[in-house]
């Protein structure tokens, strides 16, 4: 009852510590006629905490039901896998089939990534791209992209490419052979259920994703190796990242040195704002009229 913003009375409508005593009972009467809001705030205090675990509970449900969507999703595109309708790839497969077969890579991954590094003369048609509305549904969604950690891992707020479909029939008739890749590997799963949907049948998926793939396994253009262009936040800027510990682990202590000089210049910097704020703290309460 108290999380719906009721209150709970004893059966004669005073609350039970009143009944020690007439004195407990009769100075208990006396604040509230010294109070006259107190009920009300009481009351509003309750409303507003139930609303809050209202939306609290909604939210858990959604995000439920997303993970739920995300592992039936997962089921289907191995699924279509197993039955052959698409056919796996390796990386280094899919820089022969590019070479020796004249196959077309078809990439699905967003712009953030893209811009990074890609594979030479791929074809880039984004299935989710970077959410860039100022509606307040869209600022919603990065605020709480941002909250759950993508100022770590610098992953943005992604929407579904509504022209995706379309820019591939533009693109490339149904009977071509198209090699779809992604960053990690489901992106181009579900792109591949759409393209099958639509009744495309050759096929092919780089399993792993671009991420997968080393340095001569395709010929790359871009400024950084395609296994970074996943990383990004705080953790890249730190070297804090699976693919940067590994590349450490190759080029030794000159690539560690990086990394650790931005970390002291981050404990710094950090240092640095905490004494300016609490000078600018004294100050002000130095120069408050009194």
């Amino acid at each position: 009852m108290e999380t719906l913003g009721l209150q709970i009375l004893s059966i004669h409508g005073i609350p039970p510590c009143n009944f020690h005593s007439k004195t407990s009972m009769g100075s208990t009467l006396t604040q509230k006629r010294a109070n006259p809001f107190h009920h009300r705030h009481t009351q509003r205090d309750r409303i507003v905490k139930w609303r809050i675990s209202v939306v609290q509970a909604v939210k858990e449900d959604y995000e439920l039901k997303q993970m739920k969507d995300v592992t039936a999703a997962r089921k289907r595109w191995e699924l279509l896998v197993r039955e052959g309708k698409v056919k796996p790839l390796i990386p280094r497969e899919a820089g022969y089939a590019i070479q020796l077969s004249d196959k077309t890579l078809l990439d699905v991954r967003p712009a953030t990534e893209r811009q990074k590094a890609w594979v030479k003369g791929s074809t880039w048609i984004p299935i989710f791209d970077a959410d860039s509305g100022f509606d307040i549904g869209t600022l919603s969604k990065r605020a709480s992209n941002f909250m759950m950690g993508g100022w770590w891992s610098g992953v943005p707020t992604l929407s579904y490419n509504k022209e995706f479909l379309s820019k591939v029939k533009e693109k490339f008739p149904d009977d071509v052979d198209l090699i779809v890749a992604c960053q990690k590997g489901l992106r181009s799963l579900a792109a591949c259920e759409i393209l099958l949907s639509a009744g495309y049948r050759n096929l092919f998926w780089v399993q792993g994703g671009l991420e997968a793939a080393e340095e001569e396994d395709l010929q790359r253009e871009g400024p950084q190796p395609l296994k970074f262009a996943g990383i990004g936040g705080l953790s890249e800027f730190l070297g804090w990242t699976d693919q940067q510990r590994l590349a450490a682990a190759k080029e030794g202590w000159k690539y560690r040195i990086v990394f650790s000089a931005r970390l002291i210049g981050l404990f710094v910097v950090a240092d640095g704002l905490f004494l300016a704020a609490r000078k600018m703290g004294d100050y002000f309460q130095d120069i408050r009229p009194h």
